[in-house]
């Protein structure tokens, strides 16, 4: 039995926080939080990958290695199809590990927002999903993230007239408080 699918309000804000499996809406696109050889891994990674099936692992093979096992570097964006996915796209970004801020980490993570946005627009996505990334196993503190993820995407829907949707897509209640909190921040 497939997940149940979660469909956004046809009126929903430009810019809404919902707390559920991102692997089950059905938005234009949806964002996963990659490792550099984008083969797959732990997290949501693994979710999409389980859940879009294997022609997104072979899609991801498929896209060029800049450098041995790695097709993209922290903080850039590459884009496949959804395939099994209720999402027509799939954008792969690969955020910062955390070190503790000093290496360039909030830089990095912005980036990945913006690359992530730039490419779904240059593909027509009028709606997209954002899990919370590098906040799992690559331990970018949740508050600081929300901070980046919540500034870039007004900044994006600010100046831009694609994706018209921006969905923070939050696995955990931790996560989407952080990015409520940050919302009602005017």
């Amino acid at each position: 039995m497939s997940p149940a699918r979660h469909h956004l309000p046809p009126m929903s804000p430009l810019l809404q926080v919902i707390e559920a499996d991102i692997t089950t809406l059905a938005v234009d696109a949806i964002v996963n939080a990659a490792n550099e050889a984008l083969l797959g891994g732990g997290g949501v990674d693994g979710a999409i990958h389980r859940a879009a099936g294997p022609g997104l692992l072979a899609a991801c093979r498929a896209l060029p290695e800049l450098r041995p096992g790695v097709r993209c570097p922290t903080g850039e964006a590459r884009i496949t199809p959804g395939f099994d996915l209720p999402a027509r796209w799939v954008v792969h970004t690969v955020g910062p590990v955390w070190h503790g801020g000093d290496r360039g980490e909030a830089d990095l993570l912005a980036a990945c927002y913006r690359n992530s946005l730039r490419l779904a627009h240059a593909h027509g996505v009028r709606s997209i999903a954002f899990p919370a990334i590098s906040c799992g196993v690559f331990g970018y503190p949740i508050e600081a993230a929300a901070a980046i993820a919540v500034r870039e995407a007004r900044a994006w829907l600010a100046g831009a007239d694609t994706p018209t949707s921006l969905v923070l897509c939050c696995f955990g209640g931790a996560v989407a408080a952080a990015c409520r909190r940050e919302l009602a921040h005017a």
